[in-house]
């Protein structure tokens, strides 16, 4: 192959994430909504019965189908099957920032207005309860932090003769801070807790990314 051919060849490719087809995708909404002239968050608690995380409080979202036509659909469409609100209900909606894990996942948060609850009817087998939280607590409290650490564990037949310092080889593990809020005896935690943190920091301009 010739320069010139690789230089057509790439000549109208779009960059992606490295191995995008492998990952699952999904998506979720923020709901802000006003109670007594303040603006609360929606959260959901998970039913008992989910195979996934039960018990535990999130946003309403879910993994993006083939049928979806992007991950603003599926946030809308998800927020409708768990909660009963259709999109005539929010208005205002706005994407934050996607993230990427190691665990071949991408998450595509919404921030939108829920101008009425009054038509919401909580999908049972999904949505235990839900419940509100001020803004407020969240841009004036700091979640708790607790790191965790991922340890590497080579298999029993790594080719640790293939690489330079063999078994000596100096791995480098990851870790993060998990981040904990706690409101009421509610704990939220987990990728809920990061994207609240990553929605106060743009809120409280500590965190400014050029677009």
């Amino acid at each position: 192959m010739k320069t010139e051919d690789i230089i057509t060849k790439l000549a109208n490719y779009e960059p992606t994430i490295l191995g995008y087809e492998r990952f699952k995708r999904y998506a979720l909404l923020l709901p802000l909504v006003n109670i007594n002239n303040e603006v609360h968050l929606l959260f959901e608690v998970r039913s008992l019965t989910m195979r996934s995380q039960p018990g535990d409080i999130c946003f309403p979202g879910g993994k993006i189908d083939e049928t979806d036509r992007d991950e603003l659909y599926c946030a809308l469409r998800e927020t409708e099957e768990e909660l009963g609100l259709s999109k005539q209900y929010i208005k205002h909606v706005t994407p934050l920032d996607y993230m990427v894990n190691d665990f071949g996942r991408v998450i595509y948060p919404f921030v939108g207005e829920v101008t009425s609850l009054e038509q919401m009817e909580l999908n049972k087998k999904e949505v235990a309860e839900v419940f509100t939280v001020p803004l407020a607590y969240f841009l004036e409290n700091e979640p708790e932090k607790y790191k965790i650490r991922f340890d590497i564990v080579p298999e029993d037949n790594f080719p640790f003769h293939l690489i330079q310092g063999g078994k000596d080889y100096e791995w480098r593990p990851r870790s993060f801070n998990e981040l904990f809020y706690e409101y009421n005896e509610r704990v939220i935690w987990g990728l809920t807790a990061r994207i609240i943190y990553h929605f106060v920091s743009i809120l409280n301009n500590k965190f400014v990314q050029s677009r």
